[in-house]
């Protein structure tokens, strides 16, 4: 019997508020992967952002193109057999909802501080650039972060180490694949 390649590739969306943990976790969740075999593409918001939208307003119309081309290229790697780690908080339901609807072995994990803890975290700034006025919409401060009503996966990564944040997730990911395969 043999199997398609392209029903083995799943999605695993994480996000939270930024600085939660979600780049952390992906670079981990990356070298469990790639141990098991799977062919894989981190998509990390900030990367595909330089080429989508090289000067971001991130406005509500900017980010709502944003995420819908960041979804579809998600998906058009699954559906090519490349499994696909999203890195981006994608801070409305709306935006995850909308690729769940377009790959069928979707995961969503939501990562989870507290918004004190992400802007001690944040090493790129985000946060302080919104308290000092120069943002005004960054998720969790001035624009609302909408937590996921049923993530297959929450972590708290006040609780776990990425390591283990990985584990869990990785867990997810091959119970998902078995499940799905034929």
């Amino acid at each position: 019997m043999t199997i398609n390649v392209a029903s083995k590739a799943v999605a695993v969306w994480l996000t939270g508020l930024p600085a939660s943990g979600k780049s952390t976790i992906a670079r981990e969740l990356t070298t469990q992967l790639g141990t098991l075999g799977y062919p894989l593409e981190v998509l990390e918001s900030d990367a595909v952002r330089q080429v989508l939208t090289p000067h971001p307003t991130y406005s509500q119309e900017e980010r709502d193109l944003f995420y819908r081309a960041l979804a579809f290229m998600g998906a058009r790697l699954v559906t090519h057999g490349i499994s696909v780690i999203f890195d981006a908080t994608a801070n409305r339901r709306a935006y995850r909802d909308f690729a769940r609807e377009l790959i069928p072995r979707f995961i969503e994990v939501e990562v989870e501080c507290s918004l004190e803890l992400a802007m001690q975290r944040d090493y790129k700034g985000t946060y302080l650039r919104g308290q000092r006025g120069e943002s005004s919409t960054v998720p969790g401060l001035q624009d609302p972060y909408e937590s996921p009503l049923k993530p297959e996966l929450r972590i708290d990564t006040t609780k776990l180490f990425p390591k283990e944040a990985a584990k869990k997730v990785v867990d997810l990911v091959t119970k998902k694949r078995i499940t799905n395969c034929e």
